[in-house]
């Protein structure tokens, strides 16, 4: 059995790290595809896409070493929800969901998002 301290391991771990990071722009791309074609006042159904391209990078973004990344799309997915829900305005979301792809495809490794401006 692997482990951590074991040089394959290690490799291997970090084979998939560079494998996911090389699919963040992709990834970054199908956000910003899903908020576009969800338009200006859309249906909760419309929002799904976005839902569904934001949970994928939360959900996996910090098993590789981007916590900031997948930590950001995770508040915008739950912001998204209340949207979804009607209980925040879609107009709210579609800014921050903006700053994040601009600031994610600039720098998917930094620490923390830098503030809305």
């Amino acid at each position: 059995m692997a482990t951590p301290a074991d040089p394959a391991f290690r490799q291997h771990l970090q084979a998939l790290a560079d494998k996911y990071r090389a699919s963040i722009p992709q990834r970054l791309a199908a956000i910003g595809a899903a908020l576009d074609a969800a338009g200006t006042t859309p249906a909760p159904a419309q929002l799904e896409p976005l839902h569904e391209a934001l949970h994928a990078v939360a959900g996996s973004a910090g098993s590789f070493g981007f916590a900031a990344l997948g930590d950001e799309a995770r508040r915008l997915e739950q912001l998204l929800r209340e949207t979804m829900a009607a209980t925040a305005a879609f107009g709210d979301v579609v800014p921050q969901v903006r700053h994040y792809l601009a600031w994610a495809n600039d720098d998917p490794t930094g620490a923390t998002i830098r503030a809305h401006d």
